[in-house]
């Protein structure tokens, strides 16, 4: 007996070659210097920061390039699945319109791409046809250690404080006779497909990473699991070899925790004769945490999830700024030459990529949601904040509907000048900034007027509302109005006199307009308030100055 009887037992099915399949797959017709890249998320989990990052700069080297960037769905860990973790990477693609070239959705039974599946659990054929091949060349060999052979071994390399792994004296049926492991299959004992390792952990190998430069390991000589028993699937290392050969991928970006596979993938592209893509291991995301510095957490840190921007309502392009700015360390000089420009247009370098990690602050991406928010016009704020709120507060929603022209105003105040308010720094909090602009909400509420004495606000806006308020006027008109009152009155309209003795004084300019802006919003602070006083209307204005007076 030999190995293609044993290749065959193993494989009765298959009858293609890596060569048929390197036909199916040929070279892509691009240019030279286009990329290809992939983002390949399992779905054992909902898509957070770690995830977006690679995305983001798979797809910008695949746009700079003229290159293509497709989506795989690494799906090899059935066990660990989430249900609507496909779904949901999806639509995080969509929202911030990092839109794979080439991609399969099962569930719309929609695929774009000559070079799929896309999809890892439709692929096994393929796999099985290059692990067949690792056997007919004596590279490979059925493995019927059990699980708890295995715990042993695990066990005592602990205890022993050796390397973890099958390698050496722990791979017990690597050279196990080819009619055996031929009667133990047809016997019905349970096996995995491991790689027959060439490698030799006292030898080194040099390896250029794209961010991190010329490094070097010690070669892989464990005896790596490539086929799984229950379900026959390949393990994530082996689909990962066959499908960036098949799919031609140039450049693979992932994160620094996936640094000590690179002798894995080294030794399983080497015993192929295939060419290795280029890696891109982009930093460890951080945050600082009091006065420490750690790593970002999907358990303890709920801007680790993707769903944290989507739920406060981010602009997505402020967001993608921001990751942008911790992606490379030039990004905010070139952004500042370059304002109205598309991040793509950004040369991107993964040399230019922090080996210490990246600090990922929410206060900097709140004055980019600010900034980016400032810029857009009146029409594109409020679709933002009812897109918004269509889908986490359908109360104000329909507020919103009802009142669009007003919404629109208020978003407007003070937009339209050489340097805008910036007020929003995501959609979730326009509500709390301008919820007293809707009577719906301007109910049962309590007013602060302890700085004041009552009586005297009462006075105050009494004058005000009956001799000096009147609609139609300007603002020049409605300031001047107000000065003449605190003359009157004798509040002071000049305040660095009022500074240099208030006790000559009842209070200030500042007093006056404060205890109106107390009667109209309850705040203190707010936006231009001639501006909210012309949207809120004269019944409004005299509505709301009445319940104080009364």
């Amino acid at each position: 007996m030999n190995r293609e009887e044993l290749a065959e037992l193993i494989f009765p099915d298959i009858t293609k070659t890596i060569e048929d399949y390197e036909k199916l797959y040929p070279e892509r017709n691009l240019s030279e210097n286009a990329r290809i890249t992939r983002f390949a998320p399992s779905p054992t989990g909902f898509m957070h920061i770690g995830h977006f990052m690679p995305s983001l700069i798979d797809y910008v080297l695949a746009r700079q390039s003229n290159g293509v960037f497709f989506l795989r769905n690494e799906d090899t860990d059935t066990s660990r699945e989430v249900e609507g973790a496909v779904e949901y990477i999806r639509s995080v693609l969509k929202t911030y319109d990092l839109n794979p070239d080439e991609y399969e959705y099962r569930d719309t039974n929609e695929t774009k791409g000559e070079y799929g599946p896309y999809i890892q659990t439709e692929r096994k054929e393929i796999y099985h046809t290059f692990i067949k091949h690792l056997i007919l060349e004596g590279k490979a060999y059925p493995c019927f250690l059990t699980q708890e052979e295995m715990d042993s071994i695990r066990e005592s390399q602990s205890r022993d404080k050796r390397r973890i792994g099958i390698y050496g004296r722990y791979a017990k049926y690597r050279d196990l006779p080819v009619e055996e492991a031929i009667n133990r299959i047809k016997n019905g004992e349970i096996y995995t497909i491991r790689l027959k390792s060439s490698g030799d952990f006292n030898r080194k190998f040099k390896f250029n990473d794209l961010a991190n430069g010329e490094m070097e390991f010690p070669e892989n000589d464990i005896d790596i699991p490539i086929m799984k028993s229950k379900d026959r699937l390949p393990t994530y290392h082996f689909a990962h070899l066959v499908d960036d050969h098949l799919m031609h991928t140039t450049h693979v970006v992932r994160g620094q925790e996936w640094m000590s596979s690179i002798p894995i993938h080294y030794e399983l592209f080497k015993t192929f004769g295939f060419k290795m893509p280029k890696y891109v291991h982009i930093p460890l995301i951080l945050k600082k945490d009091g006065d420490s510095i750690r790593k970002i957490s999907k358990r303890l840190d709920p801007e680790a999830k993707m769903s944290y921007y989507e739920e406060k309502g981010y602009p997505p392009l402020a967001v993608i700024e921001a990751v942008m700015t911790i992606a490379n360390s030039n990004y905010e000089a070139w952004r500042e030459g370059h304002p109205d420009a598309h991040f793509t247009e950004f040369e991107f370098s993964p040399k230019k990529m922090s080996a210490s990690g990246a600090l990922f602050d929410l206060d900097k991406l709140d004055n980019i949601s600010k900034n980016y928010i400032s810029k857009l016009t009146k029409e594109e704020v409020y679709e933002g904040v009812l897109e918004w709120s269509k889908k986490y507060d359908s109360e104000f929603a329909n507020i919103l509907e009802k009142y669009k022209n007003k919404s629109m105003a208020i978003y407007n105040i003070e937009r339209e000048q050489k340097k805008p308010r910036k007020d929003y720094a995501y959609y979730s909090e326009i509500k709390e900034k301008t919820w007293y602009m809707y009577d719906e909400y301007f109910k049962d509420i309590e007013y602060d007027f302890s700085a004041y004495d009552r009586e005297e606000v009462k006075k105050i806006l009494n004058i005000y509302i009956q001799e000096y308020y009147s609609e139609l006027d300007t603002e020049e008109m409605w300031f001047n109005k107000i000065k003449e009152l605190c003359e009157k009155e004798n509040y002071a309209t000049n305040m660095k006199e009022y500074k240099e003795d208030s006790s000559k004084f009842k209070g200030s300019v500042v007093d006056v307009t404060n205890m109106i802006r107390i009667a109209l919003t309850t705040l203190t602070t707010t936006p231009n308030l001639y501006a909210l006083m012309q949207i809120l209307g004269a019944e409004r204005v005299k509505n709301r100055i009445q319940k104080i007076t009364q």
